[in-house]
């Protein structure tokens, strides 16, 4: 399918914003760099570079519809994380649905599992040490993290990696943090700039 001097398709995807925006403009740093990176060459990439509503069901159907249609070689899902200070990689997903906020369309998952009979939590599949080296070496903070909440950036990332359990592409989720509009003062943050910098930096070690 893909010639021999071809680019490789990452497909790059973040979240609309959402119910826990504390600037109350609807921003989300995930969206911006999504579509910042959207037709860019980073490395052997080609980004395809898309928003995903933020609600369990239809984030999952997107998804799933962007990846057949894309057939990527990797898949790199944004989401935003306040309060954190650094980029931060996701080590895993796990099989479980529950936060205090609902979706944007409304749904509220107080504690259940994603899927019934499937395993307990899912890898990713991204380099992630190296990933996070090469943020450090652009000076731009990035830790490993292994929690990536119980809302709707947790059910994406389960559900991608079970879809994509028997595949060989390379998939994995990336929280950022609040912009500075976002965030008052005591909040950390980091510029939309930095962001995408420290991810392009990241997405050459795929």
């Amino acid at each position: 399918m893909h010639g021999q001097h071809k680019p490789s398709t990452l497909l790059l995807t973040g979240f609309e914003a959402f119910g826990d925006d504390p600037s109350g403009r609807g921003l989300n740093p995930s969206a911006q760099i999504a579509t910042t990176l959207h037709g860019m060459q980073i490395g052997p990439w080609r980004i395809a570079g898309h928003v995903l509503p933020c609600e369990y069901a239809r984030s999952v159907r997107t998804l799933k519809t962007l990846m057949r249609e894309y057939a990527p070689q990797a898949v790199v899902c944004l989401g935003q994380a306040g309060g954190r200070n650094a980029i931060s990689l996701e080590r895993i997903a796990v099989n479980w649905d529950e936060a205090a906020l609902p979706d944007n369309a409304g749904t509220l998952r107080d504690g259940r599992p994603i899927f019934k009979s499937t395993p307990a939590a899912y890898f990713s599949t991204l380099p992630l040490h190296a990933m996070r080296d090469a943020i450090q070496a652009q000076g731009i903070a990035a830790e490993l993290s292994s929690s990536a909440g119980h809302f709707v950036c947790n059910h994406l990332f389960y559900c991608m990696m079970h879809a994509l359990r028997k595949t060989r592409v390379r998939a994995g989720f990336i929280h950022m943090p609040y912009l500075p509009e976002q965030a008052a003062s005591v909040v950390p943050s980091m510029p939309l700039l930095t962001m995408i910098s420290g991810l392009q930096a990241a997405l050459r070690m795929l």
